[in-house]
């Protein structure tokens, strides 16, 4: 289709007009039908040319559109990747941190036991100390035997150096030393269950001196950090459970060594130090009374 300028229709009227006037009334109406002709044909001319544009922009506006998609989609596909990377990277930075919180906590717990360690030898220090400025004090007090008693002591030397006794044989020796071994054991125990505790501490350490291959050297040690316990002097009973547990590591009441130390640590303020303690005696004995009260403990620390 052809479509006129807007000037030259113009131009076309305008002539119309000035041969208007030595025109005929049906040249006139003919000349108006043509003008209205090519009005409509300027107005349907416009309308397609607004139509294209239209049309122009929405083809403009898609391209744009699928250029922006594949632009996400790169970068999505991008996100996922570092996403990936990223969780791989987190997982090693939490099982070195893991790793790293178990190596703090077993080096801390080590710390705490050699500070309590430090403290009842500095304790037990301060008892030896006492012990000889007693033994110190007794010892000025006593006089020199008199003539008569040293003529005395003289004839029971001479007494017995006269008498030869044959020495057992190794079996009857061991039989003797057992036997001897009872009645010092049992005095000490008898003290730990009258609750005298320092006596009873006193006893025990001698049965170990005068017989350290008695099968209950073993218990004796235990009874010690039992009566630091009972006296509430936590920290005696830290280093004495510890020394329990070295020298018998696969004794019958490790669990208990095991458990009453991390209680002495909950005791004196050290609540960390004695949560690793039970966790371990957990693991490694699960099937003891001593075990059950541990999870019961540490859950009760671990609401606080």
């Amino acid at each position: 289709m052809r479509y006129f300028p807007l000037g030259s229709l113009c131009l076309l009227i305008a002539v119309s007009w000035l041969f208007l006037g030595c025109a005929t009334t049906q040249e006139v109406e003919t000349l108006r039908a043509d003008v209205n002709r090519l009005l409509k044909e300027s107005y349907a001319a416009k309308s397609d040319i607004d139509t294209l544009k239209e049309k122009t922009t929405g083809v403009a506006k898609e391209e744009s559109f699928n250029v922006v998609r594949m632009s996400q989609a790169e970068i999505q596909s991008q996100l996922s990747s570092l996403a990936g990377d990223l969780q791989k990277l987190n997982g090693r930075f939490d099982e070195n941190k893991y790793h790293l919180e178990k190596t703090l906590r077993e080096l801390a717990t080590e710390a705490d036991v050699l500070k309590a360690q430090m403290s009842a030898l500095e304790k037990q220090v301060r008892d030896v100390r006492e012990r000889l400025n007693v033994l110190e004090g007794s010892t000025k007090q006593r006089v020199e035997p008199s003539a008569e008693e040293q003529g005395r002591e003289a004839e029971k030397k001479s007494d017995s150096g006269q008498k030869e006794v044959q020495p057992p044989d190794g079996k009857s020796a061991k039989i003797q030393n057992a036997a001897d071994s009872v009645q010092p054991y049992d005095d000490a125990y008898n003290s730990f269950k009258l609750k005298r505790y320092r006596e009873a501490r006193e006893k025990f350490e001698a049965f170990i001196k005068a017989f350290p291959k008695d099968d209950r050297v073993d218990n004796a040690y235990f009874w010690i950090a039992e009566t630091y316990f009972n006296e509430k002097d936590y920290e005696g009973a830290i280093l004495s459970y510890e020394t329990h547990l070295k020298k018998y590591p696969k004794s019958q009441k490790a669990p208990a060594s095991l458990y009453k130390q991390g209680v002495s640590f909950i005791e004196i303020g050290d609540r960390k130090t004695g949560i690793v303690i039970l966790e371990q005696l957990i693991e490694r004995y699960p099937k003891t009374n001593e075990a059950d009260l541990a999870k019961k403990q540490v859950a009760k620390l671990k609401k606080r």
